[in-house]
């Protein structure tokens, strides 16, 4: 049996990345859109948030009514979308309980008629 005595690497060699300045987030987040809200959803406020209304609204999705056991199939939704504004994101008389596909579906053809 044949031995391989070297194999050259076809990888290049890699550079350390030069240190930089740090990051502006607030500016970084005006090029992307201004998305900072996006990161609300990850927060124990919205999860608790998003329980009292699956709760209240008794797992039931308000457009077709379907009664849904599996949480992960049912979203928080605004009613008003928030687009960024905190008093509209937070409030809960502004949130309902929707299956996901009514959300996917006519909801979200809805929001994107009204821009």
């Amino acid at each position: 049996m044949a031995r391989l005595t070297s194999i050259r690497s076809r990888l290049t060699t890699v550079r350390p990345k030069l240190a930089s300045a740090p990051v502006d987030r607030a500016a970084v987040d005006r090029v992307r859109g201004g998305r900072v809200w996006r990161k609300w959803y990850k927060t124990a406020r919205w999860r608790a948030l998003r329980w009292s209304v699956l709760v209240r609204d008794h797992f039931t999705c308000q457009r077709c009514q379907r009664i849904e056991g599996d949480t992960s199939k049912l979203v928080a939704d605004h009613r008003t979308p928030h687009r960024g504004d905190a008093a509209l994101f937070w409030d809960e008389s502004n949130l309902w309980t929707l299956c996901a596909s009514c959300h996917s579906g006519a909801k979200q053809r809805e929001e994107r008629a009204d821009c």
